[in-house]
């Protein structure tokens, strides 16, 4: 699986910083008391080419130190606790609202990120940063189920299926309380922004009663790839590009937009600079590169998520073509990259008012994951 192995890569790259997780980061540059220019970048498990981590350390002299978080809860936790001395992040649109609001991310140079202009309109002057003052789009998708269907016996269409007792021990939950909540809303019919509290806690009352009866396996971030390729588990909620990577491996699978009531949710996940980054230039410098229409057609080959670089999203089917000698699959392109008419049934994540935030925050807990 060649992103098994690229990614072994990665961890190589890093590998003091990485044994630890993202909090390993520790408080010093890396390049302190050194001439070797550094930048330090915190994402995404599976979410980069590691060729482009050693062409941009080749074209800049600038060395990468590249670390993982496996949620964006996870990541705010440990910028709010200092655990972490990070330049670039890449956290989710309302993560972002989030950290622009609790005066976390520097207003970026655009100057130094001429290839900005190669981002499409549709993915510029977004909800969770109006201006465009603090972020750069990364990639964007949606969040949907992946199924077995020779363990469930059939086709899946909905959100429901997540909490039906038929596939207990079989099912796989995300770990993270935006998103297994906002599944329960979604399944319910409610929008995953309500800040109505009797829908959130009957959300919360389905996804624990599922819990409490045995439907779910586990609850998993990227543990979901083991599982869902080798058989382990027939249903997962998670994202659409993890889907076509796992359909490498095990070409069982298959994945569903649920787009009746409830709909789904499409995200972007962008590149921001922290207010305290000690390498702001290099940071810049960073993004511009991953904005580069080569970068991100070779990034959307790997990661399998749609780029918001829009000569390189309607350049892919080409692409993909010229490199591996066989024509993209339309539906597997169709899943990386939905059209409008898909994507009008999807929401996607608002910043929450602190209240609510505190509310998930106190039945995650309650949870006991």
């Amino acid at each position: 699986m060649k992103k098994t192995l690229s990614f072994t890569l990665i961890l190589s790259l890093s590998l003091g910083l990485l044994l630890s997780g993202c909090g390993s980061a520790g408080s010093e540059n890396p390049g302190a008391g050194t001439e070797k220019r550094v930048v330090n970048i915190c994402s995404w498990g599976e979410y980069i080419d590691p060729n482009l981590i050693d062409q941009f350390q080749n074209e800049t002299g600038i060395k990468v130190n590249y670390q993982t978080a496996e949620s964006n809860e996870a990541l705010y936790s440990l910028l709010k606790t200092g655990g972490a001395n990070y330049d670039v992040i890449v956290p989710s649109d309302y993560m972002i609202s989030l950290l622009i609001e609790e005066d976390m991310l520097a207003q970026l140079n655009f100057d130094n990120i001429p290839n900005f202009s190669l981002i499409g309109d549709a993915y510029k002057n977004l909800s969770y940063d109006p201006e465009n003052l603090y972020s750069v789009p990364y990639a964007w998708g949606t969040l949907g189920i992946i199924y077995n269907p020779t363990m469930t016996g059939g086709d899946i269409d909905g959100w429901d299926a997540l909490f039906d007792p038929q596939y207990a021990g079989n099912v796989l939950m995300i770990r993270n309380p935006r998103d297994a909540i906002g599944i329960a809303l979604m399944s319910l019919g409610y929008s995953v922004n309500t800040i109505n509290t009797d829908e959130i806690n009957e959300a919360y009352a389905r996804l624990a009663d599922a819990k409490q009866a045995g439907v779910y396996q586990s609850f998993v971030m990227d543990e979901v790839f083991d599982k869902m390729e080798t058989g382990e588990a027939a249903i997962a909620p998670y994202y659409a590009g993890d889907y076509v990577s796992m359909l490498e491996v095990n070409e069982d699978l298959r994945f569903v937009l649920p787009q009746g009531v409830g709909g789904s949710n499409w995200f972007v996940d962008a590149m921001c600079v922290l207010k305290d980054a000690e390498n702001k230039d290099e940071a810049e410098a960073w993004i511009n590169f991953m904005c580069s229409t080569e970068a991100s057609l070779a990034n959307m080959d790997y990661i399998y998520y749609a780029s918001p670089n829009q000569g390189a999203l309607e350049q892919y089917p080409a692409y993909y073509e010229e490199v591996y000698g066989a024509a993209l699959d339309p539906g597997v392109f169709e899943i990386m990259a939905p059209s409008q008419s898909v994507l009008k049934h999807c929401e996607a994540y608002l910043t929450l008012p602190q209240d609510i935030l505190t509310l998930y925050s106190n039945l995650w807990i309650q949870m006991g994951i």
